[in-house]
């Protein structure tokens, strides 16, 4: 395991995160990087840890784990300074000790050795069960060094159906359950999947990306979306983080097809990847009004399915879309999910 610490104070790590009030005196926050072994041999799974300097007293209620998305890193998104403030930076700015992983094959993390090779080559790379088992091995190294029984786990987009499955298998291991942009059973065809046979992985360019931004949204709100300059950050440390690609022309970012082979297995063939009723932590859902990626339908489907989780909730926000988390409505996103993992962190 490999360790990395770095030391920085966030410009803003207040209870909101863009007004006009005074900012209560920001804490010095510590940075920690690691490459946790996987199950499989060769495979190490990239983990960034942010926390208060003064924080030195763990607890499951204030320790949080965050997964990405089917294309694109943790890392860059949540822990992605824009406007001087990451997310990450947000929640540790909070009290809480805040972790972030790249699943295998993403980001930072090991590539499995067929992404060297054509995609035509393979068949889909990292499916759901080999996410869910990097989760775990994340999950166990956290808790292990932090010496608690539980933590809070957080998902985003496919990263929701991975630690809603987590949840549902190791209930007494997860504290709070936060799904942002929840994936569930699609009316309709998917938005992320281009229909035509799927090698090992895909090749995502940064037009591309850009162009998927403004689907759903209103004329009049698409220029005003994204703050000038927010989408070309995070593009170019996005694309950073895979140098092969970056050799193509036009660069591009290669991203493993076992999510869009696993929506046409269960969520666009009618069938869960994991049973709800398992689900025995408080759950929060959240999303944005013009999310296209996963629509409000799905939330609200699976909302009263969490039978067995307590204190659940649903928050749909306003004027945000799939990526809200890099759009000028953050902050709203940010609070919800804030008021949620502190209502009885401890």
């Amino acid at each position: 395991m490999q360790r990395r610490m770095l030391l920085a104070t966030p410009a803003l790590a207040a209870p909101f995160v863009a007004t006009g009030t005074a900012q209560a005196q920001a804490p010095r926050i510590v940075t920690e990087e690691f490459m946790v072994p996987a199950g499989d041999a060769g495979i190490e799974i990239f983990v960034r840890n942010k926390r208060p300097e003064s924080l030195t007293s763990f607890s499951p209620g204030r320790t949080i784990i965050m997964v990405h998305g089917a294309t694109y890193p943790a890392h860059t998104a949540f822990d992605l300074p824009l406007g001087g403030l990451s997310w990450m930076d947000y929640i540790a700015g909070r009290g809480f000790d805040v972790w972030c992983m790249d699943i295998r094959g993403y980001g930072r993390s090991t590539r499995p050795p067929e992404m060297a090779q054509p995609p035509e080559a393979n068949p889909p790379l990292v499916r759901g069960e080999t996410a869910v088992a990097d989760i775990a091995a994340v999950s166990a190294f956290v808790r292990g060094r932090r010496s608690i029984p539980k933590c809070i786990h957080f998902g985003y987009s496919w990263g929701t159906q991975l630690m809603g499955r987590f949840a549902a298998d190791n209930a007494s291991v997860v504290e709070r359950l936060v799904l942002y942009a929840p994936l569930w059973l699609q009316q309709g065809t998917s938005a992320a999947d281009p229909g035509s046979q799927l090698g090992a992985y895909r090749f995502v360019t940064q037009e591309a990306a850009r162009a998927r931004r403004g689907a759903g949204v209103p004329e009049a709100a698409r220029a005003s979306l994204v703050p000038a300059g927010w989408f070309e950050h995070w593009a170019g440390v996005t694309w950073a983080t895979d140098p092969e690609g970056l050799r193509r022309s036009p660069p591009a970012l290669r991203a493993p097809n076992g999510s869009l082979a696993d929506i046409r297995e269960y969520w666009g063939s009618g069938r869960p990847f994991y049973d709800p009723a398992k689900i025995t932590a408080p759950t929060l859902l959240v999303l944005g009004e013009w999310d296209q990626d996963t629509p409000p339908y799905m939330a609200q489907t699976l909302f009263p399915l969490l039978t067995a989780s307590p204190g659940k909730r649903l928050v749909l926000l306003g004027e945000g879309t799939h990526g809200m988390w890099m759009e000028r409505n953050r902050g709203a996103l940010f609070q919800a999910v804030q008021v949620f993992l502190e209502e009885s962190a401890a």
